[in-house]
């Protein structure tokens, strides 16, 4: 099945403010601790991420860094609309990016294991050259008893560069540079880590729009995490109907975790948050939140990006399926 050719479809680009790096550190400082019983928030430089626990494709987040987002929730629900497939590689050549690195979350290329699945996405372009360190999650069959599940992790091969229906994504040139770290313990607040820093600046700077991207780590704890099933058949109308078609499982540290955060949409009918992950020992998924408050540790990198581009946006939008 073709790609989607990003010469057919819309394209919006809109700056986001960005603020000074120290600023939004003394900002998350401040604000986290309503949420967090620890809290600290620094600019460093962005460690190594090719080493673990990270083990990503480039070594760090920066280099004119912006936030990608693809398609949307209403080209999966209520009914799948298979022919949205979108070629990542193909983008980075579309947007005359070279060196590149996309990294987030998104539903992963359906056509490639033959069932719908969760994509966990780290693509790097290099010269021309494709390093994919992307991980699917799909749900699968386990034992006899009807309606058991269990789910399976795998990484994608430098051939399979695609993706489908929606995506939000860091495009940058994975470069080292400064970013946020955040690191936060035992959770005392209702929010999750991301809900956390995202309502902290959405309090801070109200109508000036933040976007910003990069990984966390779950080092401690477990959390609640998503793993789509197969496209669903019968038309999913309501919350109630996702939530039931949807595959919840708790999963155990250490997850590392890729994604991105806005503060408003910026009339781009804009996913607010979205982040995915996958660990070393096979878990993986949509995160929701950890289940272990008083011993969930998370450390973050994190960079603001300059703008986001609006890919392909669905012409009839809703709210269902953005938890």
């Amino acid at each position: 099945m073709a790609s989607v050719d990003y010469s057919q479809v819309p394209i919006k680009e809109k700056p986001f403010h960005k603020p000074p790096l120290t600023e939004v550190a003394d900002v998350l400082s401040r604000g986290l601790t309503a949420t967090f019983e620890a809290v600290s928030v620094a600019v460093v430089e962005c460690p190594d991420l090719t080493r673990p626990p990270f083990n990503l494709t480039t070594q760090g987040l920066c280099g004119d860094p912006k936030l990608v987002e693809l398609g949307g929730p209403p080209y999966l629900v209520p009914l799948v609309q298979r022919d949205k497939l979108y070629d990542l590689a193909a983008l980075t050549r579309h947007l005359h990016r070279d060196p590149a690195n996309l990294v987030g979350a998104g539903a992963g290329p359906w056509p490639h294991i033959g069932v719908n699945c969760e994509g966990i996405i780290d693509l790097s372009v290099r010269n021309g050259s494709v390093s994919q360190g992307t991980r699917i999650v799909s749900v699968e069959p386990v034992g006899a008893a009807k309606g058991s599940s269990g789910y399976l992790q795998r990484r994608l091969p430098p051939t399979e560069t695609r993706t489908a229906l929606l995506g939000n994504y860091l495009l940058s040139e994975g470069r080292p540079g400064k970013v946020l770290k955040v690191v936060a313990k035992k959770r005392i607040g209702e929010s999750n880590f991301i809900t956390a820093i995202r309502e902290t600046l959405k309090n801070h700077y109200g109508d000036k729009v933040v976007g910003l991207g990069g990984t966390f780590l779950l080092r401690e704890g477990r959390v609640k995490y998503h793993v789509m099933p197969d496209f669903s058949t019968t038309a999913l109308c309501s919350d109630a109907d996702v939530d039931g078609w949807l595959h919840y499982f708790e999963m155990k540290a250490p997850l590392v975790q890729l994604g991105t955060l806005v503060t408003g949409d910026l009339d781009l009918d804009l996913r607010v948050q979205h982040f995915h992950g996958w660990s070393e020992h096979g878990d993986g998924g949509h995160y929701h939140h950890d289940t272990t408050p008083a011993s969930a540790h998370y450390e973050g990198y994190f960079t603001l990006a300059g703008s986001v581009l609006r890919i392909d946006p669905p012409a009839d939008t809703h709210g269902l399926g953005r938890d």
